[in-house]
């Protein structure tokens, strides 16, 4: 397992403002803090669960391919948990 450096969840988090906007990315994105990859899985927290449900439905595949890209690692399966259980 790997802990991301802010760095790293930085670069995700401005790569997918660029990919989705930023009104898209302020409404749906906000507060997600992309944490530690173990393997192909990268886990993320967002804001709660609602909001983890749809980042982990509508942009899975997105957010996989940005990270393998940042993290120079293959990403195939992202799993986002809402905050109140890390």
């Amino acid at each position: 397992m790997m802990k991301l450096t802010r760095v790293q969840d930085h670069a995700i988090q401005a790569l997918m403002a660029g990919i989705v906007g930023a009104e898209t990315f302020d409404h749906v994105f906000a507060g997600i803090r992309f944490d530690e990859i173990e393997g192909t899985m990268l886990y993320a927290f967002a804001r709660n669960e609602d909001v983890a449900s749809d980042i982990e439905d509508s942009y899975s595949p997105l957010i996989a391919a940005v990270a393998s890209r940042v993290l120079n690692k293959q990403v195939d399966v992202v799993v986002v948990m809402p905050k109140v259980l890390q």
